[in-house]
């Protein structure tokens, strides 16, 4: 099997064309960057307004819950029966799923900002939002961006299944393999999109060192481990 693999990805005939692993992988990341990016525009607002006012919070537990419970393939499948077949409804489903990291993490990381900290900027008579903007969000930063790479990792695994309502990506390559029972390509696709799956944590990884003070992210690990 593992030479069968080899064999498999070491084909030059799996590298080229709009069908190849190359073509197929930038197809599979443009889902799964753009479905992140959606979510984050609604979860990141909605996460830090609810963390900031305290309103809605048993909301958010509720819906993080729900939605974490949710078959990946039923939400997908039900709204291409609802929309029909096309990237869109399957880009959709892949948002919906993407969203209650991120907002678990916008949330988390603004209500569990230092108490000394908001109570210092009030103290020196600063209005809510600029509490919100100088001290809150940098502090939520950490978690924000955790988030973030949570939902990452979630959708590379889902947008491999939709695959199964019309989507493209890796997913495809799977899929056909399936199809025809060739096991060697449907391992081999499993590794690639496991291997996607690591180079893009590893790059959101960098990416938070690189924004975040290493103090915030000090901070945001002991807030972790009191909880």
């Amino acid at each position: 099997m593992i030479g069968e693999m080899i064999a498999w990805l070491t084909d030059p005939a799996h590298w080229s064309g709009p069908d190849g692993i190359p073509a197929q992988t930038l197809l599979h990341l443009y889902y799964c960057v753009v479905s992140v990016l959606v979510a984050a525009l609604i979860a990141i607002p909605l996460g830090v307004y609810i963390g900031h006012t305290g309103r809605g919070s048993v909301l958010v537990v509720a819906f993080g819950n729900a939605m974490r419970a949710l078959p990946t393939l039923g939400v997908v499948t039900l709204l291409v029966l609802g929309f029909g077949l096309g990237v869109t409804p399957a880009l959709a489903g892949l948002v919906i799923l993407a969203i209650p990291a991120i907002l678990s993490g916008a949330y988390a990381g603004v209500r569990n900002a230092p108490a000394d900290a908001v109570d210092a900027a009030r103290g020196m008579g600063m209005r809510p939002a600029q509490v919100l903007w100088q001290v809150e969000l940098p502090t939520a930063l950490p978690l924000v961006l955790g988030g973030i790479r949570s939902a990452m990792l979630q959708v590379v695994a889902t947008a491999a299944v939709a695959a199964y309502v019309g989507l493209g990506g890796l997913g495809r390559i799977l899929l056909d393999g399936l199809k025809i029972s060739d096991y060697a390509q449907m391992a081999s696709a499993a590794i690639v999109i496991a291997v996607l799956a690591v180079l893009l944590d590893l790059a959101l990884a960098g990416l938070t060192r690189l924004v975040v003070p290493r103090g915030l992210t000090l901070a945001a690990r002991r807030g972790g481990n009191d909880r």
